[in-house]
């Protein structure tokens, strides 16, 4: 027998056995549906256009693209499409510091950049050694604390996209840096998204301390073109951010290698070394300048003899070190560690011209313009 209810209460099925239950119909009142989709875009709109502008007071701008392992696989492809003549490998140092416009007018070849910044070099080197297609110069830039371990680092996954990117993780990076080229609050480290992240009040331990690593330090164009962030040179409170993170903020500023670590680092690099050799192609060795501020600490992880000077010689290789080149010293390094944009120019201009006295693979073509010196930089 059906449960008693009070007028107030809903019947449902089992209060009616027997009895189908009504289908509920839900009228929509009329509303101007129009008008309202037309306020939200332009609301979204507005909000998107103060975005903008304020992002843009920062001094972003579009066209800074978004460096990322798919970024970096679409120029590791390069060498699969065609000969490559010369592909960079390394840090952030040699990626910053290098002008592929100022290399291309010297040489008449523009090289694939392939160095990672926060990344160990080394692995990668060794994936161009594996890999047939790859007969050309291969040029190391050498920062010691990054290339004299045993981890990747920063980029640990560039490789494992270049072997395997998802379409839709290829979709994402093609659509992102459509974008990127008209939006500037796109920038990877300003994104609404990364800034909430860095909020910490003591309310979520699992928020990155904003003043645990630096913040934006790079500006990205086509092919990986890399330059120091104009702002890096004019805000001394971002400046001095980077310079504390180079040096107070790194678990293992100033702690030695480990004697085992450089013998696998001078045997990984003898053989890529050779196996480039062996098909035709040739390796050089570049150390980018860095402030006596950081060097003191680099010297005390490993010091030259150790760390440039035996990898060299074990790996029987050529290299330019910015100590043994005027020409390559009194540059502007505003944060310790990479050179300003202009000085890059001047830098790469130098390890060039230095690398094209030893190596036959690189020579200056006949109209390369003058030699530029520190000065034109300071």
């Amino acid at each position: 027998m059906p449960s008693s209810t009070s007028s107030s209460e809903r019947l449902t099925a089992a209060d009616r056995p027997g009895v189908a239950q009504p289908v509920p119909e839900r009228p929509v009142p009329a509303r101007p549906w129009g008008p309202i989709a037309l306020s939200v875009a332009l609301i979204v709109a507005a909000l998107m256009g103060l975005w903008e502008w304020r992002m843009r007071q920062l001094q972003l701008v579009p066209g800074d693209l978004d460096d990322g392992a798919s970024a970096w696989a679409e120029q590791r492809r390069r060498i699969d499409a065609g000969d490559v003549a010369v592909a960079i490998v390394g840090d952030s140092r040699i990626l910053f510091d290098t002008d592929l416009d100022r290399f291309e007018a010297l040489t008449g070849v523009r090289p694939v950049q392939l160095a990672l910044p926060g990344t160990n070099g080394r692995p990668f080197l060794q994936d161009l050694a594996a890999d047939p297609d790859f007969k050309g110069l291969a040029i190391v830039g050498i920062t010691e604390g990054s290339y004299f371990r045993d981890e990747v680092g920063l980029m640990d996954d560039a490789l494992d996209t270049y072997h395997f990117e998802s379409p839709a993780k290829r979709s994402s990076h093609l659509i992102t840096t459509w974008l990127a080229r008209r939006l500037a609050f796109l920038d990877e480290a300003y994104r609404l998204s990364v800034l909430v992240k860095r909020l910490d009040h003591g309310w979520r331990p699992e928020a990155r301390s904003p003043y645990g690593e630096v913040w934006k330090i790079a500006t990205m164009a086509d092919e990986r073109q890399t330059a120091l962030w104009g702002r890096i040179e004019t805000d001394a409170f971002l400046r001095d951010h980077a310079r504390s993170v180079w040096t107070q903020r790194r678990p293992n500023s100033g702690v030695p290698v480990a004697p085992e670590v450089i013998a696998r680092t001078q045997d990984a690099t003898r053989e890529a070394v050779k196996a480039i050799r062996a098909r035709g192609g040739e390796v050089v060795f570049v150390r980018p300048p860095s402030s006596p501020e950081l060097r003191v600490l680099e010297d005390a992880r490993i010091p030259r003899p150790a760390g440039w000077d035996a990898l060299i010689a074990v790996a029987d290789v050529r290299g330019a070190h910015f100590d043994d080149y005027p020409s390559m010293q009194g540059l502007d390094i505003p944060e310790w560690s990479h050179l300003s944009r202009a000085c890059a120019s001047v830098f790469t201009d130098a390890y060039v011209r230095a690398l094209a006295q030893f190596t036959p693979r690189l020579q200056l073509v006949a109209d390369a313009p003058p030699p530029l010196a520190p000065a034109d930089c300071l």
